[in-house]
């Protein structure tokens, strides 16, 4: 459990993953079945101007993490937040009940990847990213291993089971005391 999630009612959950895996989806169907909130961390960016300009090579805004967290510590100290990113190594541990790593088969990506336009380089990096599972190490290294669940995410029946687990899960919550 996070270290201060004594002072929140509801948890805070990381979803994150390879662009792809199905995070926006994933969070957006939490949010309903559990009412919690749902942030989509590249929404808020751009909305809230928290970047330090475009990345032409990535095709990509340049995340400040600074300006983020900034926007972000008073919603997740109230706690019942669920925040869907890519990366998940800038956020403090303190923040999350829970991070989920979404996986996808690799060419199931290739293919939703490009149907979005991904081409190039930007294609190359993230199914490289999912090969060799970047983003499930990144949560391991970063958030205790006892919080960090891998889950499957291939199709929208994944999906459907990964929202009932989490609402399940979310359900069972009980703060640290």
């Amino acid at each position: 459990m996070a270290h201060n999630s004594s002072s929140r009612r509801r948890p805070n959950i990381l979803i994150t993953g390879t662009p792809g895996t199905g995070k926006t989806t994933t969070s957006s169907a939490l949010a309903e079945a559990t009412q919690l909130r749902h942030i989509n961390i590249g929404e808020l960016v751009k909305e809230k101007k928290l970047h330090d300009g475009w990345d032409d090579t990535l095709d990509c805004y340049i995340i400040n993490e600074d300006l983020v967290c900034d926007e972000l510590e008073d919603m997740m100290e109230t706690g019942g937040n669920i925040v869907d990113h890519h990366g998940c190594d800038f956020f403090p541990e303190r923040w999350f009940d829970r991070v989920v790593v979404l996986q996808t088969d690799n060419t199931v990506l290739y293919d939703r990847l490009s149907r979005r336009g991904y081409t190039g380089q930007k294609l190359t990096n993230n199914i490289e990213c999912e090969i060799f599972q970047i983003l499930l190490e990144e949560a391991k290294d970063s958030y205790p291993e006892d919080i960090v669940v891998a889950l499957r995410s291939d199709s929208i029946e994944d999906i459907s089971k990964n929202v009932e687990m989490m609402s399940n899960w979310i359900s069972s919550w009980n703060p640290v005391v």
